[in-house]
């Protein structure tokens, strides 16, 4: 997916939100604003948004001099899926539908998503949780998605947010568990999950957990490292989470299920739906090839 005209106004939003996240001295978020403003001015729009993403926030780590600005709102929002993930956990065992039921669940966890919106809340998500148990669904991929899971031998779960990683789990425990390698972020960028919110979540007793070796918000694959790009070419099928996998992957000509919130107005126009709408997606079928 290539960036549009109204990417360029998020990256300017999102770029103060992080600024300011990390630091206090308007001196850093002038200077962050300025060197944004340079880089957009240079931007390739037929390059997904999470290029420019990668490169706002590598900015903004140089800046600050930290390496995770995003760090305590992680932590903050691992702890409090953690809490409901028992409750959670026990809607899904109930339903008539387990597999549909995970996947609303992994949808809600999305909210979670601090490049998108900056002021997300323990009240925004649980609005998201009870409304994504009885919002409309198209639920005509399900069954599609079913036969996928069945008929692969290997399984690529990619992560997208921290917090929202504890969610995944929900929907990865209703897969079988041999099959799947839950792949995270290299190194921190936003509150995009990586390897150590997977342990929080106690993701690595249960499946396979890898990086992949970028800090993109999203997976640009040339971006990431050769052991990924290997992994990537060989899982019979891949299940991407979150608007930045959608963004940077819905291109490629591979067997993906994207499970996201259509949160912005690009993703809702390119997708063809509303904002706000819960999306379980195939992408074509093909094989990709490094």
């Amino acid at each position: 997916m290539r960036t549009y005209f109204d990417c360029i106004p998020c990256f300017v939003r999102q770029a103060l939100d992080a600024a300011r996240l990390a630091t206090d001295d308007e001196r850093i978020h002038e200077q962050v604003m300025r060197q944004v403003l340079e880089l957009a001015a240079e931007l390739d729009m037929s390059r997904s948004p999470p290029v420019m993403g990668q490169q706002i926030h590598r900015l903004i780590r140089n800046l600050v001099g930290q390496d995770d600005p995003y760090r305590e709102i992680k932590r903050r929002f691992n702890n409090l899926a953690l809490k409901l993930y028992p409750e959670l956990r026990k809607q899904i065992v109930s339903s008539n539908s387990r597999l549909e039921t995970a996947i609303r669940l992994a949808i809600a966890g999305n909210i979670i998503d601090f490049g998108v919106n900056g002021s997300v809340n323990e009240s925004d998500l649980n609005k998201a949780i009870s409304e994504s148990l009885t919002a409309d669904f198209d639920s005509m991929q399900l069954q599609s998605f079913q036969d996928a899971i069945e008929q692969a031998e290997e399984i690529l779960y990619l992560a997208d947010n921290a917090g929202e990683i504890v969610f995944d789990r929900l929907l990865i425990e209703q897969i079988p568990i041999e099959k799947v390698t839950v792949v995270v972020k290299g190194s921190p960028v936003i509150n995009d999950a990586t390897m150590e919110d997977a342990v929080v979540a106690g993701l690595p007793q249960i499946v396979e957990v890898i990086d992949n070796g970028s800090d993109a918000p999203g997976t640009i694959l040339e971006s990431c490292s050769p052991v990924f790009r290997s992994r990537f070419s060989t899982a019979d099928l891949a299940i991407a989470k979150g608007q930045g996998n959608y963004e940077t992957l819905s291109d490629v000509n591979k067997d993906i299920f994207f499970i996201l919130r259509a949160k912005c107005p690009v993703i809702a126009r390119h997708l063809g739906c509303e904002i706000g709408s819960m999306i379980l997606t195939k992408n074509k079928v093909g094989t990709y090839n490094e």
